[in-house]
């Protein structure tokens, strides 16, 4: 199978905004990447996962929530809720059967999301750095009184980034993601999951991996932690250690 295949276009969800998607026709079980937080499917990850699964001649899909990357719509109005419909509609659009889905970072919390809200389209699920609850347990507790009440007072908190502008924090955001919370107890996810997680993640601690996996019901799970590994794990030798991983899922 060659790149030159690849399929794009632009699916309207639910809210009246084009999302931008590219895809790979091929074999099942298919692989989606669900990309991080102001993150995009043209990423060094994304970009990988697509490469090989054209030389492997396995379908893979990426695309871009609401607000991020190419798709319509404003960051700073979205929340965690509208990125997990977004995900939602084009994993049923645009994808046939059981998938393996692959999150990174706020990604792994859409892929949990996903896992509970269409069990049957999910294969398996590799998360990177995955980061469910991240707006209660790594933003919210760690902000000063008066950046939660700068929050709460005008509704957004410019945040500065290490890779690019300033990061609108938004009241509907932190309020939304207490809506799809997932950490308080068992998550009904059945199927094999991989977390993999870099030990020198400066953004989301890698301890968060094996507290996800004692809450995963599935007791086919497993955590790979690179030792001198970044958040990003993006290095080649990063990218193909997911690739095997994803690889051995889709199995």
């Amino acid at each position: 199978m060659s790149l030159a295949r690849e399929e794009t276009g632009r699916l309207r969800n639910a809210r009246g905004e084009e999302l931008a998607w590219a895809r790979l026709p091929g074999r099942g079980p298919g692989v989606v990447f669900l990309a991080g937080f102001r993150s995009d499917m043209e990423g060094g990850k994304a970009l990988h996962l697509r490469e090989r699964c054209a030389a492997t001649g396995r379908a893979f899909l990426r695309f871009d929530y609401a607000g991020h990357g190419v798709s319509d719509g404003d960051f700073a109005a979205g929340c965690i809720g509208d990125w997990a419909a977004d995900a939602a509609e084009v994993i049923a659009a645009l994808t046939e059967g059981p998938q393996v889905l692959v999150g990174s970072s706020m990604g792994g919390w859409i892929a949990l999301l996903m896992a509970r809200r269409m069990p049957e389209r999910l294969h398996a699920l590799v998360g990177i750095a995955a980061a469910p609850d991240f707006t209660e347990t790594l933003m919210w507790p760690h902000f000063s009184e008066e950046q939660r009440a700068a929050i709460l007072r005008e509704g957004v908190l410019e945040l500065p980034s290490p890779y690019g502008p300033p990061v609108p924090i938004t009241r509907r955001l932190i309020e939304d993601g207490r809506n799809h919370l997932l950490m308080g107890g068992p998550i009904p996810v059945e199927r094999p999951v991989r977390l993999l997680h870099g030990m020198r993640d400066n953004e989301v601690p890698w301890r968060v991996a094996p507290e996800i996996a004692a809450r995963l019901v599935s007791e086919d799970v497993r955590v790979t932690l690179v030792k001198d590994g970044d958040h990003r794990l993006a290095r080649p030798e990063d990218l193909d250690l997911i690739w095997r991983t994803v690889e051995a899922a889709s199995n």
